[in-house]
């Protein structure tokens, strides 16, 4: 009886342990495949990132959404004044999205958003009356907001940053930020301006002008 108690319990250790044994090649089979879909889906996702950038890589930088219209009297009032047309489309892109009736806040109007007061000033200078409302006609906005570009070009020395600086923020604030030595090396021209809401302003600008000079040329 004794010999038989001690086959049965040598056989249920060999029982446990041949169950031990199997839940053993089974955790490490779990744990290879746990490692190999590990391995798997950081590989994917490697090759997915290097996919990306080599697809960014090959189209190039994002290139910004621009509208193309009134390219006739852009080119037209653009030629008269000395101006770049690709300039001025840039200029019209940041300030109205070529919205003739845009209107803002500060009462800036039609398609390069300039105030009644500049437009009264630069009607003078045409030896014109300024009427009200007419800033909201495309062929007078153009007209006031190209000589009004050109003047701020001849001011700064053609340079379009400092320029463009001006029409947005004042020409006595762009005078004030050219004495200010680290905007400014020559006192003339800005390297950097002197706001944030500036700099994206002129920022966006300069990434517009360089597509609608893509643009401009082609129509050429």
């Amino acid at each position: 009886m004794s010999e038989k108690r001690q086959s049965n319990a040598k056989e249920r250790a060999s029982k446990a342990n041949e169950a031990t044994k199997r839940r053993r090649r089974v955790r490490k089979k779990r744990v290879r495949y746990i490692a190999l879909m590990t391995f798997a889906i950081l590989a994917v996702a490697a090759v997915s990132a290097i996919a990306a950038i080599l697809v960014r890589q090959a189209l190039g930088p994002k290139q910004p959404t621009i509208i193309v219209a009134y390219e006739d009297l852009i080119r037209e009032n653009a030629e008269r004044e000395g101006l770049e047309p690709a300039y001025v489309a840039a200029v019209v892109m940041a300030e109205s999205s070529y919205q003739p009736d845009a209107l803002s806040r500060d009462n800036a109007q039609g398609l390069m958003q300039l105030l009644p007061s500049t437009a009264e000033w630069i009607a003078g200078k045409l030896n014109e009356t300024y009427l009200e409302g007419s800033l909201f006609v495309p062929e007078v906005n153009l007209r006031y907001g190209c000589w009004y570009l050109g003047w701020l070009m001849q001011r700064y020395d053609h340079d379009m940053r400092t320029a463009s600086s001006a029409y947005f923020q004042g020409q006595g604030t762009v005078d004030n930020w050219l004495t200010n030595p680290e905007l400014s090396q020559n006192g003339r021209t800005l390297v950097q301006t002197g706001t944030a809401a500036t700099e994206t302003y002129v920022n966006r600008i300069l990434r517009y002008y360089e597509r609608y000079k893509e643009i401009y040329a082609e129509d050429e």
